[in-house]
């Protein structure tokens, strides 16, 4: 993505199955756990900038035993230092030590047998220590202990936080994060008294009492009861402080997760390829957790995967595959390949096939999938192309012709390179901007002057500022005639409230083409006609709240818009023409079938707070206000 921008979090929990002697003996070492977990982090680095966290529990500790270690770190190398901090700790013991189990568990922090990792990609606010996951809900009754860290963002963190007002709470902020918190904690804390009460009236010892919570703690009952009125895209970890474990996933499924299990490991991670190459296991054993599913690990080691909520539609994010997600899944791979594949045929009718005068690139590096996928589409076009020439050539054929037919080839190139990010501690802001149009080079050399066409795959186009500041400019001092930007995305038009930072509607350029397309069409109207439908629809209940936005789109075509944002990020004083084209929303859906949440691009969200928040997203516009929707 030639735009950056922040995306959601990552989350791994994992349970052993075994006593830690088990894992020293088979594999050599008693820090499985803590090893498995830094992989598992690192495999999923793409989804953290702002921190690292790792929490664990030991399972039936001594009472006066610490039994729960955390570790967060917000520094610019969290995950390093995260972990430089965990083994300073274990490292320092004597080798008899580390090959004593029973003796680090007693006695080290992190030997727990339940583990809990988190990569924070913060969507607002500061970066302070205390917005880094896991979080932990502290009380000295141990079934009482809650640690949380999650993948997730709420739309109606208003609405939670009075909830916890009404049950007599005082929350110390108002986040989305503090608020889930507290909300599963007080039902957790409810559950737990509800079996206090009822098992203490047959005579029971408080300790005897203990051991029957623990074993009869219903945890799907308190998800479903903690997570009623939930509207997101989320992914739930949570460590419960005597040994039980779960992950929940969202009942449309918006965020990813999955997970795996044999008899020595239960895991669930925000990326399928981490739980392959982390326990090395086939694509088959690695399951998706159901929308409105908890995989829920039990004290006692008992697996199940159950309904806490009852699962709506599908509506797996989209931007998942496009973008966000490691490329390294097969289906993931295959999907970016489609759609590229998909762009060849159209771009083609667009240079009136001249493969001669054509050369083909990608913008580094996230879009370099889709471009394989294009470069393949182009090869069949090419041999398509090739067969009518020479079909073509009837009587007049002859080895010369054919052999020049066959010659032809698609030219593709690395023609644009992305350089390290420049510290320039310019404050002239002219000046600092005219070194950051640095960040992208060109291959000199291989452009015809003036004649040939650049073609330059990106995977979406956000905001469009980068095309504007850097790469259109760059790229035309290679003096092509034209320059193409397809994007294997379609037109970015509407907001994401579920854990990705583009909540600000007047950002995209989609949306900024739409309204130039308005004033100069002599339809401002519009404008103020649906700011005041979104104003009306403050006042109704949120599940009767339309998207009002939807609607001015339907004044203008595809295209239109497309043109539009050419002209938008189309440099002053460029030479060479400039055309945009984007994936069709329709081709999104044929390439990533098992991903149909297209909020950004269509303006359909799934869950009623989606419609509420694309309407303050555009009053915002209105009103001039630079702040979130939600």
């Amino acid at each position: 993505m030639s735009d950056p921008i922040s995306h959601e979090c990552g989350i791994a929990v994992i349970r052993l199955l075994k006593p830690l002697d088990y894992y020293h003996k088979k594999y050599g070492t008693a820090f499985y756990g803590v090893q498995k977990m830094q992989l598992l982090l690192q495999k999923m680095r793409n989804r953290g900038q702002d921190g690292a966290g790792m929490a664990t529990i030991k399972l039936n500790p001594q009472p006066g035993a610490r039994y729960i270690s955390r570790k967060r770190s917000n520094a610019p190398n969290y995950l390093t230092d995260l972990f430089e901090m965990v083994w300073a700790r274990l490292n320092n013991t004597t080798k008899e030590q580390q090959n004593d189990p029973a003796w680090l568990k007693a006695n080290m922090p992190y030997m727990g047998e339940v583990l809990m990792g988190h990569l924070r990609y913060g969507t607002h606010g500061d970066n302070s220590i205390e917005l880094v996951h896991p979080f932990h809900r502290q009380n000295n009754w141990i079934s009482r202990n809650l640690l949380l860290a999650g993948n997730f963002n709420m739309t109606n963190v208003d609405e939670l936080f009075q909830e916890l007002v009404d049950l007599g709470q005082y929350p110390k902020e108002k986040s989305d994060t503090v608020t889930v918190l507290e909300k599963i904690g007080h039902f957790l804390d409810d559950e737990v008294q509800r079996l206090h009460t009822w098992y203490k009236p047959d005579g029971y010892r408080n300790q005897e009492v203990n051991q029957l919570i623990f074993e009869n703690l219903d945890i799907q009952r308190l998800l479903r009861r903690a997570s009623k009125k939930f509207d997101g895209g989320y992914v739930l970890g949570g460590l419960l402080g005597h040994g039980d474990a779960f992950l929940m996933r969202d009942p449309n499924g918006i965020r990813p997760a999955y997970w795996y299990m044999d008899d020595e490991v239960v895991v669930g991670a925000s990326e399928r390829p981490a739980i392959q190459s982390v326990f090395n296991v086939r694509f088959k054993n690695v399951r998706e957790l159901k929308p409105g599913h908890a995989l829920i690990v039990k004290l006692n080691g008992k697996v199940d995967e159950l309904p806490f909520c009852e699962p709506r539609e599908k509506k797996a994010c989209s931007f998942e595959r496009i973008y966000f997600s490691r490329g390294n899944d097969r289906e993931i791979y295959q999907e970016r390949k489609t759609l590229g594949a998909q762009l060849a045929r159209p771009v083609l009718e667009l240079v009136n096939f001249d493969f001669k005068n054509t050369v083909f690139s990608f913008i580094p590096n996230t879009a370099e999938a889709a471009f394989y996928g294009l470069m393949e589409g182009l090869d069949k076009e090419l041999d398509k192309w090739k067969l009518d020439q020479i079909m073509g050539l009837e009587n007049k054929i002859s080895p010369e012709k054919v052999a020049e037919i066959l010659a032809q080839h698609t030219r593709n190139e690395k023609l644009v390179h992305k350089d390290d990010k420049q510290r320039t501690f310019i404050a002239d802001k002219k000046s600092r901007n005219n070194m950051v149009n640095h960040v992208y080079d060109v291959t000199y050399g291989i452009c015809n002057d003036d004649k040939d066409t650049l073609v330059l795959l990106d995977d979406s186009i956000v905001r469009g500022t980068t095309l504007r500041n850097s790469i259109v400019s760059i790229t035309a001092r290679l003096r092509p005639k034209r320059i193409v930007i397809l994007s294997s995305a379609p037109q970015i038009r509407f907001p994401d409230c579920y854990g990705i930072d583009m909540s600000k509607m007047k950002d995209f350029v989609a949306f900024q083409a739409l309204v130039k397309l308005l004033e100069e069409n002599g339809m401002n109207n519009l404008l103020e006609e649906t700011y005041i439908r979104c104003k009306n629809s403050e006042m109704l209940p949120v599940e009767a709240v339309q998207n009002e936005v939807i609607e001015l789109y339907e004044h203008f075509e595809y295209t239109q818009i497309s043109d539009k944002i050419a002209e938008i990020v189309k440099p002053k004083d460029l030479k060479p023409q400039l055309f945009v084209m984007f994936q069709t929303l329709e081709g999104l859906h044929k390439a990533c079938p098992g991903n149909t949440g297209d909020w950004y691009f269509s303006g359909k969200y799934p869950t009623p707070g989606g419609n509420r928040v694309a309407n303050r997203a555009f009053m915002n516009f209105v009103e001039k206000k630079d702040e979130r929707a939600y």
